[in-house]
């Protein structure tokens, strides 16, 4: 993965989930932002959390 598209940890302690606002854990794997509060998944695209509810993937 290229630098510039790397996702800044840092932000963790600012994002929160858009729907229910409790903390996201980070998936490095996946690039995903996950949420277990509401069981959704955020992605992370060249490095930008895509933190729209219609994006984020469903967890089972």
């Amino acid at each position: 993965m290229e630098e510039e598209h790397k996702f800044d940890r840092h932000m963790l302690e600012i994002l929160v989930c858009p729907l229910t606002h409790s903390r996201l854990i980070y998936d490095k794997e996946r690039q995903e932002l996950i949420s277990k509060a509401a069981n959704l998944a955020y992605p992370i695209r060249d490095g930008v959390p895509i933190m729209l509810p219609d994006e984020a993937r469903v967890i089972e």
